[in-house]
């Protein structure tokens, strides 16, 4: 069943932001952020500047806007498996394997920007989705009272955890991903299962 709650963007202006998206990917596999232009990112996406003022108002408005349809590109992606999880921890696992086979489809993306230490907005954004995440099991698990984890800072679990998370995911980026983004999720659900 598609998806009515997002507005549908003309597919001209997806087109042409994806042109823009993979100029930019290139050129800072080529050089620092701060060495590039309005220009160059055009020229490289075969685009004229004017076009590239029509979706961004300068760089830093890219990177904000880029950095929010990729927390947009992995929430859709955490949600999209339509499979009736039997548990809460199997749908944990589910949203998992979907984040990270979105990531794994989109590789040169990620690669550049969150395993490279060159454009942090888009570690940043990804810390604090994650960091929300993680907040709201710690909060539905503090509720439960079978749990016995008050001898965990609340705070520092949280820390641990979205850290951790993202550590690995930028690990998996940095090594050509080794590992099917299944068996990925697997081991993180073991580490986390370990944790508790």
């Amino acid at each position: 069943m598609p998806d009515n709650s997002r507005p549908q963007t003309d597919p001209r202006i997806r087109r042409t932001r994806q042109l823009i998206k993979d100029a930019f990917v290139d050129m800072l596999q080529e050089m620092e952020i701060e060495k590039m232009s309005i220009s160059g990112i055009a020229e490289r996406a075969t685009i004229s500047r004017v076009t590239f003022y029509l979706h961004y108002r300068d760089i830093p408005d890219m990177l904000n806007k880029m950095a929010d349809e990729m927390i947009e590109d992995l929430q859709r992606a955490m949600n999209s498996n339509p499979d009736h999880p039997s548990s809460p921890e199997e749908n944990d696992w589910l949203k998992l394997v979907g984040m990270l086979e979105h990531i794994a489809e989109n590789a040169p993306f990620y690669k550049i920007t969150l395993g490279s230490r060159r454009t942090p907005i888009f570690t940043d954004r990804l810390l604090k989705m994650l960091t929300e995440i993680i907040t709201a099991k710690f909060e539905n698990k503090e509720t439960d009272s079978s749990n016995n984890r008050t001898a965990i800072q609340k705070d520092i679990a949280i820390w641990h955890g979205s850290s951790a998370l993202i550590g690995t995911i930028v690990g998996w980026l940095r090594n050509d991903m080794p590992y099917t983004p299944a068996f990925l999720a697997k081991q993180l659900y073991l580490l986390h299962s370990q944790d508790l």
